[in-house]
């Protein structure tokens, strides 16, 4: 542990976008918890600082894998998943078990009394059951001495090419609430996120191979910094008739396009349609291998977009690579917080830590 800088324990913590964005931020994160053990590898070597526990958390002995950070963290942040919360398909709410996940994470919170806690999910878990769950966290947090504030926050605002709106639940000893962070206006479009990556056809790419083209945006720039290998940039080898359909739909179109015999039922909004290089992408899922799954085409080439450049949407740099199946990537991706919305949060946190 650096003893200089301020301490993180990450709960459900994915790949690691908040971690990202907080040791960005000048954060040390000390521990994480993650249950998959494909993504926890991947988490592991891109923080290799980082103790990783690849558990599941409802099983751990939480004084027995906590204690040597009791009283010792500054921050504990998490992500508990969201899948009942889903605006795709049935929900489930109070009737499903996964949206109860974050008691164990107040568990983890009252043992260890951070100095402030950060809840990341969907809009939903705000407005679900008139407010049930809302309420619910917030009265926990308030009982053992924490002040709460929450809102739904568009990444976009942060400099993420996203229209990604998340839930921010955060939490303050004490009685003065921590603040949110204000936005920047800092738009970044798709073009300037991914623009520069090599031009691959339906199943063409490889996870390694070399960058052909120079950046040319700002942000490209910063993608790259620290980079001198492409990864995770392999194309989704898409059926004849995936082909037929997509090249059928130009520049900024989408299904409108297509005779009516194409068309096929799909829960999914933007499906078969192309995302725009001087727009923002929606919000990335983990199916964004497949024209079907919503606004994934890529903006003038006949397929979906690459591991990568959903990556580059997220606003993960191009150092950060993706490990295990294909399957597994998009999870990693798709379920992410970007790491520049999280380097925003604590950013706000740590100007609080140093006042």
């Amino acid at each position: 542990m650096d003893k200089k800088k301020p301490k993180v324990i990450d709960l459900f913590a994915g790949v690691g976008g908040l971690s990202y964005g907080f040791i960005q931020a000048g954060f040390d994160v000390v521990l994480a918890n993650e249950i998959d053990e494909t993504i926890a590898m991947s988490y592991s070597k891109n923080h290799p600082q980082t103790k990783m526990i690849n558990k599941d958390i409802t099983k751990l002995d939480i004084e027995e894998i906590f204690k040597e950070y009791k009283d010792k963290i500054d921050v504990i942040v998490g992500g508990p998943p969201c899948q009942g919360f889903s605006q795709k398909g049935k929900r489930k709410t109070i009737h499903d078990e996964r949206n109860f996940l974050f008691r164990y994470y107040f568990k983890v919170v009252d043992y260890i009394k951070p100095k402030y806690f950060l809840i990341e999910n969907v809009p939903n878990i705000l407005t679900a059951e008139n407010g049930l769950f809302k309420n619910e966290i917030i009265n926990l947090f308030e009982s053992i001495g924490y002040s709460v504030n929450c809102d739904v926050l568009k990444a976009s605002d942060y400099g993420v090419p996203q229209d990604r709106r998340r839930a921010i639940i955060i939490g303050r000893k004490g009685k003065n609430k921590p603040e949110l962070p204000k936005a920047t206006n800092d738009s970044v479009t798709i073009y300037d996120a991914i623009g520069d990556l090599e031009f691959l056809d339906s199943g063409e790419g490889q996870e390694e191979q070399k960058y052909l083209m120079s950046p040319k945006t700002k942000y490209q720039k910063i993608m790259r910094k620290n980079s001198k290998i492409l990864h995770n940039h392999v194309a989704t080898k898409h059926s004849k008739e995936a082909i037929k359909k997509l090249k059928m739909i130009p520049p900024g179109k989408g299904k409108e396009v297509l005779p009516k015999s194409m068309l096929t039922k799909s829960i999914y909004s933007g499906t078969w349609s192309r995302m725009l290089y001087d727009g923002q992408s929606v919000t990335i899922t983990t199916r964004f291998d497949t024209p079907s799954s919503g606004r994934f085409t890529h903006p003038i080439l006949n397929r979906c977009i690459t591991v990568r450049e959903a990556a580059r949407i997220q606003s993960f740099p191009d150092d950060f690579v993706f490990y295990g199946s294909k399957n597994s990537q998009m999870k990693q991706v798709g379920n992410a917080v970007p790491p520049k919305l999280g380097k925003a949060i604590a950013e706000v946190l740590l100007r609080d830590i140093l006042k």
